[in-house]
């Protein structure tokens, strides 16, 4: 199958890209490259691909394409939150138009990578189904759930988009993210010493690898058409519904000599979520999440020391928000964070 991977040089793309190859599929990138550099160890080998702005997509792009995996993105909840109109813009309106190339392309299978963010301030200990009230309380989650209702709407007898609402994210990636749960706890704990969380660590967050992420779109690539046309997945194991204060207890056991301090300095965190993942088990026979969040802590930790990870690298180079602004303020992007030519 040939597949058009969009955000192939992100945190997520970089891991999907070759396990996706390695399922035999023809893979091809599209990026816009404004985290390509943000790289700790070994430079990845990407697959071939379009240097583009999702923004400036056109059909040639899409032509021949069997699937679309999309994860290409302004990624985070800061980031979304800096600049609303951008992120909408981007997350939402050109999502849709390359969905609508796409189907018009005659790709059949697209599928979305959304977030369990969109059912933000759930509240309470009972776990969430994809037909839970969906409750965002940012940008970059209520972008989601606009995209999600578009691709509804095209969907037909030809066209199948899917909707994976991936847990947080957690795990090395050669393009590391330092600013997700995880990997921010497990640098400042090797970097600092302190798991330093400044909530008061009660709310609840799923969490997944991001090698399980790619095995789960892997999956739903080719799965039956009748068992994902047209459905949202939450994609993660309920072993990894866990609190903050939690995340931050295995972090200090996987980093010897770290404590633990929690500040509360920023309250209670609205988004606060336990997430039931049984529908995607369900649809796709066999798959189970491989990853739990020590074993993330352990492996990061590992990744962080062989690679000398610095306080320098990991507060401006791995962080997305740091990265957009240094480009901006060196006038590499323009204010609408396009490349300036």
């Amino acid at each position: 199958m040939r597949v058009l991977l969009t955000g192939h040089q992100g945190y997520l793309g970089t891991v999907m890209a070759p396990v996706l190859a390695a399922a035999g599929h023809e893979v091809v990138g599209l990026d816009a490259g404004l985290f390509a550099d943000c790289v700790l160890g070994e430079t990845p080998a990407d697959p071939p691909g379009h240097r583009v702005d999702l923004r400036d997509v056109t059909a040639e792009h899409v032509a021949g394409v069997d699937a679309v995996v999309h994860l290409a993105a302004l990624s985070n909840d800061p980031l979304g939150s800096l600049a609303p109109e951008l992120t909408y813009d981007i997350n939402h309106h050109a999502s849709v138009r390359l969905a609508r190339l796409a189907r018009d392309a005659g790709v059949r299978r697209f599928l979305y990578a959304s977030t369990c963010s969109v059912y933000g301030a759930a509240g309470g200990d009972d776990l969430v189904a994809e037909d839970a009230p969906l409750r965002p309380v940012t940008p970059y989650a209520e972008s989601k759930v606009r995209v999600e209702d578009d691709l509804h709407a095209l969907a037909d007898g030809d066209f199948s988009p899917v909707y994976m609402r991936n847990a947080t994210a957690f795990g090395f990636s050669p393009r590391l993210r330092a600013d997700i749960v995880l990997n921010n706890l497990v640098g400042h704990a090797l970097l600092s010493g302190e798991v330093l969380v400044l909530s008061d660590g009660t709310p609840w967050r799923p969490l997944v690898h991001a090698a399980d992420i790619a095995r789960a779109f892997a999956a739903a690539l080719v799965a039956p058409r009748e068992a994902v046309h047209d459905r949202a997945f939450n994609i993660g194991s309920e072993t990894n519904n866990v609190t903050v204060a939690e995340i931050a207890e295995q972090v200090a056991e996987a980093v010897s000599g770290a404590k633990v301090v929690i500040t509360g300095e920023n309250g209670a965190d609205p988004r606060s979520y336990r997430v039931d993942f049984s529908r995607f088990r369900a649809a796709i026979a066999g798959f189970e999440c491989a990853w739990t969040v020590k074993q993330g802590a352990l492996e990061l930790a590992d990744a962080y020391r062989k690679f000398e990870l610095t306080k320098e690298d990991f507060d401006r180079r791995f962080t997305r928000l740091a990265v957009l602004r240094a480009a901006s303020g060196a006038g590499a992007v323009d204010d609408t964070l396009r490349w300036r030519r």
